[in-house]
């Protein structure tokens, strides 16, 4: 909306006058890129977040950081096709007498310059990016920071929590103002400084790509390795099933710790809920805390709750507010965690089960594949058509394993290219960049669909690399993106944050592989509308010729260093659990999470030969069983009805009674299972005998006797 509105403001009269024959493919390439790249985000953030749960700032927030940031990825291959449309027209337009040095001349005599069929006009870019730009970084520095700790406060209001946020960010924003005013204080009392307002906005630009920068080249050389490693050792089955293993260990000992960790927290809850009763001031705070508390936890403490008693605030101590906003927090954290670890044990017991039946049917002489256990979710009926038992056994047991092979052959491949040209992209005579080399031979021939798509493949590839270890990360506790709907607030706004902050630089190291950065390529030629609006890096000579340049060459080191897991190998020495193979302690939690699976296996199985057996018995005796209780309802009916009538009428109150007493026991009689006629004795009321059903301790054990009402 406000890159519509800034288009009609700046130039009304095109828009009069009619844009659709400049907009008829661009318009619509540009549109669909758009609608997609919304849809995709949206898609994804459906999949790690919780809409009906979490609150609804923070899913428009997070939706806006990853669509904005999806979008730049998108729309930056139209930029670059329209750049090098423009630099052809300009060049055959003017002659060599009327250039002035201005721009360089491309075409070498007046020829026809074809223009792409993604065209966007001039002026629609440079909005465009503005806008796209400084939204994410009004995001990723200002309200995001500030809605994490607006998502974690414990706060019982929305201005407890506003106050609590600006609390915890004050030391946040304290610091960037405080640099910010001492570089000012610097530029205004150095006479060599002469600085404008766009050479501040430069460096504002700068400094904020140089933190990216540095933050991206670590993610990239971690991706560029473990991306196609995890695609070739997917094709072995035993590798994964082994890492299933040591996950479900590791998934047992969380769920463990997280399920004492909340029973601790509703223990301080219950303790707080049983001290401050009814008509104490805080006791909607209380109230609020045990809302977010599970049901069967609140069903427990309810019940054992007496509010009729009153507080006095001089023989008891009270917890104050505050106290009781970091008991709100520790609740919320507490409970979304345990969640969490439930869901992800049921997931990774699926995948333990499906990796154990793909083992079992590669051996298959019928060549269809046999599941243990049936899905619990309905399949689709027509993938299921098409997706048959033989379908499914050629693709898991035959053509998966090749396919991953391949694949991870061809991500290698793209790789080791992006390794060489990081470090040899600032040599511009020769041009040692392979992504340089193929965007230069098709801007000879203007084969805008193949610039196009050889851009999209190169900055989706780097996307993948540098977002999917966003994904994969894990900070403790601290930050962590969960699939199936189990991720916080913080983490999808910190998740938001660095998506913000890598996909600028992310960018300009695109545009710098393939020498379409004129800082980079040294040319004085026509720059890309996105470079355009990040200023000339030339105000800081340091960074454009020093850390943009030689920096990336690093990804080599760390590329090095995740081919030989040198971080896992750290992180094993400190004491975290990392899958290695050649580890002791690895091997012994293989094992214990094979005798995990192993038992759960055999509990579901158990569960599904008593369901099978209850289906059966119902089967069989179920019409049998309706007619017979139908028939006893029926004559006792009678019997109740023709004692009411032959009752006295100064007894009918009585008589009433007594039939609401009989018919409860007759419902009590049809809930009562068939009595054991291969008993010694059989008494002629089962449920008044001294002895009764079941042995001592059993659930009808003498119902005269026990009060049976005591738990209604």
């Amino acid at each position: 909306m406000s890159f519509c509105l800034a288009v009609l403001i700046r130039f009304p009269e095109r828009v009069r006058c009619g844009w659709s024959q400049h907009l008829t493919m661009s318009g619509a390439a540009l549109g669909l890129e758009i609608v997609f790249v919304f849809f995709l985000a949206l898609f994804l953030l459906h999949r790690y977040g919780d809409f009906k749960k979490q609150h609804r700032l923070v899913i428009i927030a997070t939706l806006l950081a990853w669509y904005l940031c999806f979008l730049i990825v998108f729309i930056l291959p139209l930029d670059v096709s329209t750049t090098i449309y423009n630099r052809c027209k300009l060049a055959v337009n003017s002659s060599p007498a009327e250039s002035n040095g201005s721009y360089v001349t491309l075409a070498p005599s007046k020829q026809k310059c074809f223009k792409p069929w993604s065209y966007i006009p001039d002026g629609i870019m440079p909005i465009f990016w503005r806008v796209v730009y400084w939204t994410s970084q009004f995001l990723t520095w200002i309200l995001l920071p500030f809605m994490q700790s607006y998502a974690r406060s414990g706060g019982f209001s929305i201005t407890g929590k506003i106050k609590t946020a600006l609390i915890e960010n004050a030391i946040y924003y304290g610091t960037y103002l405080l640099i910010f005013g001492a570089f000012l204080i610097y530029v205004a009392v150095n006479p060599n400084f002469n600085l404008q307002w766009n050479q501040l906005q430069t460096i504002g630009i700068a400094a904020a790509n140089t933190w990216g920068l540095f933050l991206l080249v670590l993610l990239l050389g971690y991706g560029l390795v473990e991306i196609p490693r995890s695609h070739w050792n997917g094709a072995k089955r035993g590798y994964l099933l082994m890492k299933t293993y040591f996950k479900a260990a590791k998934l047992m000992t969380e769920k463990a710790d997280a399920e004492e960790n909340l029973e601790d927290i509703m223990e301080e809850v219950r303790k707080v809920s049983e001290s401050i009763k009814y008509n104490h001031p805080l006791r909607k705070c209380v109230d609020t805390i045990l809302k977010k508390c599970p049901t069967e936890y609140q069903e427990r403490m309810g019940r054992n709750m007496d509010d009729y008693e009153d507080f006095d605030e001089r023989q008891n101590s009270y917890p104050s507010e505050k106290s009781l906003a970091k008991l709100h927090k520790q609740v919320i954290y507490s409970v979304q965690r345990h969640r969490r670890t439930q869901v992800q044990w049921q997931i990774l017991l699926e995948q333990a089960f499906y990796l154990e039946d793909v083992a079992k049917n590669e051996s298959s002489a019928t060549r269809q594949f046999v599941h243990t256990f049936h899905s619990q979710e309905p399949e689709n009926k027509i993938i299921q058509y098409f997706y048959t038992p033989t379908v499914e056994w050629y693709w898991e047991c035959l053509l998966r394993p090749w396919f991953y092979r391949v694949l991870a052959v061809v991500l290698a491949t793209f790789s080791v290219i992006v390794v060489w040209s990081e470090c040899t992209f600032f040599s511009t005579n020769p041009v040692l960049s392979l992504f340089a080399v193929f965007i230069q031979l098709a801007e000879k021939t203007y084969n805008y669909i193949y610039i196009e798509m050889a851009c999209f493949l190169t900055i989706f590839f780097l996307s993948i690399c540098v977002y999917s270890t966003v994904f994969r990360i894990r900070v403790f506790n601290y930050y962590y993106l969960a699939s199936h709907h189990q991720t916080d607030a913080y983490s999808l706004l910190f998740s938001g944050m660095l998506f913000c902050r890598l996909t600028p630089p992310l960018c300009l190291n695109f545009l710098g592989l393939t020498h379409m950065d004129s800082t980079i390529s040294h040319k004085n030629t026509q720059p890309t509308a996105y470079t355009s609006i990040m200023g000339s890096m030339r105000v800081l000579s340091f960074v454009a010729d020093g850390f943009y340049i030689y920096y990336p060459m690093l990804v080599v080191i760390l590329c090095i260093a995740t081919y030989f897991s040198l971080g896992t190998r750290c992180l094993n020495l400190l004491g975290f659990q990392q899958f290695m193979g050649d580890s002791e302690m690895t091997s012994d939690l293989i094992d214990e999470g094979k005798e995990l699976i192993r038992r759960e296996k055999r509990k579901r199985q158990r569960q599904e030969e008593g369901e099978n057996r209850r289906r059966e018995w119902k089967e069989r005796y179920g019409n049998r069983e309706d007619s017979t209780r139908s028939r006893a309802v029926h004559t006792d009916q009678k019997e109740s009805s023709f004692s009411e009538t032959s009752a006295n009428r100064p007894l009918s109150k009585y008589t009433r009674s007594n039939g609401r007493t009989e018919r409860d026991r007759i419902e009590l009689l049809q809930d009562a299972e068939p009595l054991d006629f291969n008993a010694d004795s059989v008494n002629d009321d089962p449920l008044e005998s001294d002895s009764g059903r079941y042995q001592p301790g059993g659930r009808y054990l003498s119902m005269s006797r026990s009060k049976i009402f005591d738990d209604v």
